[in-house]
């Protein structure tokens, strides 16, 4: 069961109406245990994919054409910014660098940002001069 909490002086209490209803699930006088964690922002984890299109969209056509889509792109800048796991392919028998997963159950939201900073870092080098974070970020915005 996983439920969003409230923390007020009363206690803890189940912030939507679903969860209230799973609490509803729980015996009184049962003892639980309970991982507590603070949940990830949604908007930030959006904001993350704007990141990688805005990037995307600065890239020259050709370089584009190399990654050959926004998807490659995206696991291109995941490993250029050191967010990868290396594995041994016996097929092309040298090691591969796998992007690491962003989802929510992979990171908290202090390495996500970390992340994020480092692929926006990651995302300047590849554009070199061709862009100024203003612009940058002016275009991330329509996104």
């Amino acid at each position: 069961m996983k439920i969003n909490l409230l923390n007020t002086p009363q206690g803890l209490r189940p912030l939507y109406d679903e969860d209230f209803d799973e609490k509803k699930k729980l015996r009184m006088g049962q003892i639980y245990a309970a991982e507590i964690r603070v949940p990830r922002n949604f908007e930030f984890h959006k904001k993350f994919f704007a990141l990688i299109n805005a990037g995307y969209s600065l890239l020259p056509e050709r370089a584009q054409n190399g990654f050959r889509s926004v998807e490659g792109f995206r696991q291109y800048i995941t490993v250029a910014a050191g967010y990868y796991t290396t594995y041994y392919s016996p097929r092309a028998k040298d090691w591969v660098e796998i992007p690491k997963s962003i989802s929510f159950a992979s990171m908290d939201e202090a390495e996500f940002s970390k992340c994020y900073d480092a692929v926006k870092d990651a995302i300047f080098a590849v554009l070199g001069d061709r862009v100024t974070e203003e612009v940058f970020e002016r275009v991330l915005m329509n996104f």
